[in-house]
């Protein structure tokens, strides 16, 4: 690698790894990437935990938090574009799933972290207005499992397995 590349690389990387810089990179890029645009926040995580394993917990709590406000942003479209849109799914799978959204109800944001379902699972729990304090709440308790798990195996696991 090229030295100057090199060298603005490791700049980059310190920076990042100072919780001033890095906490709230992770907490934009896991807002973000909690919303429908396709985005990952497991790479940040990551990547601030590695450079600043003392941020463990910091990084886990603000990842969290971050995830969750964007899921509940979900909610907030999911609720105004069934405000907006008054007519409700034809076909027999849609209503399934709705029925299936509909009898958990909140405690189906406990799967919001899910890759691919989980950004359009919060915008459906908005859409069926469920509560939005449960749905946080569940919202809340799914991702932190999830970055809690994901960045632990990532610290201890993965390396034991190289």
């Amino acid at each position: 690698m090229e030295p100057w590349l090199h060298a603005h690389i490791t700049l980059l990387l310190d920076w990042l790894s100072l919780p001033h810089n890095g906490l709230p990179m992770v907490f934009i890029v896991s807002l973000i990437s909690a919303t429908l645009l396709p985005l990952g926040s497991e790479p940040v995580v990551f990547g601030l935990v590695q450079l600043n394993p003392a941020l463990f917990w910091p990084v886990i709590g603000v990842a969290t938090l971050g995830n969750t406000l964007g899921g509940m942003i979900s909610w907030a479209m999911g609720y105004g574009a069934r405000r907006a849109v008054r007519h409700k799914f034809q076909s027999s799978a849609d209503v399934r799933a709705l029925k299936w959204l509909e009898r958990l109800g909140a405690k189906a944001c406990l799967l919001s972290w899910l890759p691919g379902v989980g950004d359009p699972l919060c915008a459906m729990a908005g859409w069926l207005q469920l509560p939005f304090w449960p749905c946080a709440l569940y919202m809340a308790i799914g991702k932190f499992l999830r970055y809690l798990s994901m960045t632990a195996a990532m610290l201890w696991l993965l390396p034991k397995l190289l």
